[in-house]
């Protein structure tokens, strides 16, 4: 009856050790990272686990308040389907005044793990001014890792990029089979003068489900074609061209084709579209529409002249980030057929600790004019296979987040599984 007592004094032991262990292991890393530099890094889905190991020569800080320096990684696609990496680096307290940028380029076809090596190289690089100036530096060594001969590129595509994609989905249940299928083709070409992007795509969804003795079929069938050429004038204006032609049965078209003639103006320059962009693209063109069944305005087919105005606000700072967009558009013929929507998402460090996060979108619509005239069946409307008539649409949601606690983030512990992203 005493082994049981024997062996929790045993474990009871054995964790009291454990703790001092790890308190001494933990009291000599505070010590060697006390001089370390504090670093905030501002980023969507960068795989924080990896980073801490690699660079483990700064402290990670929970708030940008907290920080000596401040990083805001952004990115957006380049024109051979790959992905530019800008790294902002904004020194505070000490380094006020110390800020930088830099970028990477990632291939189309880089493995994820080849991708995440080369951008925190490139952050590890750019922090370097700043861990010369403490202590540590003595526990960095910089070396080179052989001879670079600088060779001439040469593209053989000519800047050109293909995609195909094929994407079959199936759903099986007792009373409900399901099947769609995606498939596209895109080509585009994207230098800093010129834009070209060429897009087809097919979808279609058969539906068949049983309810009460009897089988319903339906389809959804949706394909399209897209056009895009859009010319460099200046480092704030740009003119372009969309030309589209497409088919889809939840509209009620049989076929449709638009070309728009725009023309578009970023009060930021186009340099600085990473960290911010004001746009304002307005376009005004031509329209036709057939349609599969007569619409509620007694028409067939139409030839319409419609236009639109754009203006899409984004900006990411320390403090935050706001990205809002409004669209509006109208018919010429009948101004009343218009359409406004306002959307948003706005993300602001309010104190330390402290986050407000908001999003929402709102929409006054009156512009339905390829509604089918007559009464929609029952399934038509309970799966969604038909647009149904509405006058607005509205959707949004609001949250706080509160941190509070250690001001370091510099552990690494995977056990039981981690998100690692953030």
């Amino acid at each position: 009856m005493k082994l049981p007592f024997r062996i929790s004094v045993l474990a009871y032991i054995i964790i009291i050790v454990s703790a001092q262990m790890n308190a001494q292991e933990g009291s000599s890393a505070d010590t060697l990272r006390q001089n370390a530099v504090r670093v905030f890094i501002d980023c969507w889905r960068c795989d924080m686990d990896y980073i801490r190991r690699e660079i483990p020569y700064v402290n990670y800080v929970r708030d940008v308040k907290e920080a000596q320096v401040y990083v805001l990684r952004t990115t957006q696609s380049t024109g051979s389907g790959g992905t530019e990496y800008t790294f902002t680096y904004v020194g505070q307290e000490e380094f006020e005044g110390m800020n930088d940028t830099l970028i990477y380029h990632s291939n189309p076809d880089d493995t994820s793990d080849r991708t995440r090596e080369g951008t925190t190289k490139m952050l590890s690089m750019g922090l370097m001014r700043y861990v010369a100036r403490t202590p540590l530096f003595n526990e960095l060594e910089i070396k080179h890792l052989g001879i670079s001969e600088e060779d001439e590129v040469i593209d053989k595509w000519n800047y050109w990029v293909f995609e195909l994609e094929f994407d079959p989905e199936f759903e099986l249940e007792e009373s409900l089979k399901s099947i769609n299928w995606d498939n596209s083709i895109s080509a585009s070409r994207i230098t800093h003068a010129l834009k070209y992007e060429f897009r087809a795509d097919m979808r279609f969804r058969e539906t068949k489900y049983s309810y009460e003795d009897t089988t319903y079929i339906r389809d959804r069938k949706t394909w399209s074609i897209d056009n895009l050429i859009v010319g460099s004038i200046s480092e704030h204006w740009s003119a372009g061209l969309r030309a589209d032609l497409s088919s889809t049965t939840y509209r009620n078209l049989r076929s449709s084709l638009d070309i728009i003639p725009s023309v578009e103006y970023n009060i930021f320059p186009y340099s600085e579209s990473t960290r911010r962009q004001l746009r304002m693209l307005y376009g005004i063109g031509y329209s036709y529409n057939n349609y599969i069944d007569t619409t509620i305005y007694g028409k067939k087919e139409e030839h319409l002249f419609e236009q639109s105005l754009d203006v899409a606000y984004q900006v990411q700072e320390k403090w935050g980030q706001i990205n809002i967009s409004l669209e509006a558009s109208s018919y010429l013929h009948d101004m009343s057929k218009n359409r406004i929507e306002l959307d948003g998402f706005v993300s602001i460090r309010i104190i330390k600790g402290l986050s407000l996060s908001i999003r929402g979108g709102v929409a006054r619509i009156n512009n339905q004019i390829t509604l089918p005239k007559g009464d929609l069946s029952e399934a038509d409307i309970l799966l969604r296979l038909q647009e149904l008539a509405t006058a607005y649409s509205i959707d949004g949601g609001i949250g706080f987040t509160y941190t509070f606690g250690s001001i370091y983030n510099n552990i690494v512990n995977p056990r039981f599984g981690n998100r690692g992203y953030y």
